[in-house]
């Protein structure tokens, strides 16, 4: 019930699925109650700390962005948030000298292996939580998400789309770190052809291919050589996605997320809605543990220098 930062620095290197840049991504141990940050590196060698929380949320047309004031954003952050969020890490810094998360496998698989492998620290500061109270529901556009009590956490997320290849999905599981690994972590992000072009001209998708996106063919069947890695891994992908944005509330939630017909923009509003009515939520405290022996209870495991952006 304490809170964790990550026991080493770990480093990625990808493209932006949407702006197809190369970028450079590492992640930093942080001090208890630091949450996710992000630090974007500019071309000037100027820093912009960017905290990853709700109200800092600037878009979610096609991924979610956090940003703030002077312009400084950094888009498509659900998949690492999702596995940060899942994998129990509370604190760490996140360096990064692009504007879009890399894309990696499509999914968090690759955050979630990594975090495994530098482990994670106990820090004597208890863990924060933010309790439903009562439910909480927003509609959009034939979807709905709301969120309501429940004593853990837990995603009830259904989608259903016109076409064969999706159809109508339902997936369902309390969130546990072994949950996300085994159940959600490898679903991909996905779209379809008849797409492209329109995306392409507006800027977005030129990162995409067939090794990080299942694409669905005009002829409403996956393209991908390899198939699908759930038999329903469009559903798990979009309670990934869900994850990520739910981790924005700057708390563990203790409640049910349901959502039908969902995504980034409803993910939000229900989140929003939940944090604007003081009577449908609450932030408590657990009792932090004591810190492992033999590791540091207030910093990482191991001594971080300051990284600049060409340091991967």
């Amino acid at each position: 019930m304490s809170q964790h930062t990550i026991g080493a620095r770990i480093g990625f290197e990808g493209v932006g699925v949407h702006n197809g840049a190369l970028v450079e991504l590492s992640l930093h141990p942080a001090e208890p109650d630091t949450g996710i940050v992000f630090h974007v590196f500019e071309e000037s060698g100027l820093v912009q700390e960017i905290r990853a929380i709700s109200s800092n949320v600037s878009s979610t047309d096609l991924s979610t962005i956090v940003g703030d004031r002077r312009g400084a954003h950094v888009a498509t952050i659900e998949h690492i948030m999702a596995a940060l969020y899942a994998m129990d890490v509370d604190n760490v810094v996140v360096q990064i000298d692009g504007n879009e998360i890399p894309i990696m496998d499509g999914g968090s698989d690759m955050f979630v292996r990594a975090i495994e492998s530098a482990g994670l620290v106990a820090q004597r500061a208890p863990r924060r939580f933010l309790k439903v109270l009562k439910p909480v529901r927003v509609e959009l556009n034939g979807g709905y998400a709301e969120y309501r009590p429940f004593e853990g956490t837990r995603f009830e997320i259904e989608i259903d789309f016109a076409t064969a290849a999706i159809g109508r999905q339902r997936f369902a599981a309390d969130l546990t770190p072994a949950t996300f690994r085994d159940q959600l972590a490898r679903a991909r992000t996905f779209g379809f052809m008849k797409d492209v072009e329109r995306l392409w001209a507006s800027g977005h998708a030129l990162g995409s291919s067939l090794e990080n996106s299942v694409v669905i063919g005009d002829d409403d069947r996956v393209i991908n050589p390899d198939g699908l890695r759930y038999e329903d891994e469009f559903v798990r992908h979009k309670t990934l996605d869900a994850v990520g944005d739910q981790a924005l509330a700057g708390a563990r939630v203790l409640g049910c997320y349901r959502s039908y017909k969902g995504g980034h923009r409803l993910n939000a509003m229900a989140l929003q809605a939940l944090l604007a009515d003081p009577a449908a939520h609450a932030f408590i405290e657990a009792p932090a543990r004591r810190a492992e022996p033999g590791r540091q209870s207030g910093m990482a495991a191991i001594a971080v220098p300051a990284l600049g952006p060409q340091t991967i």
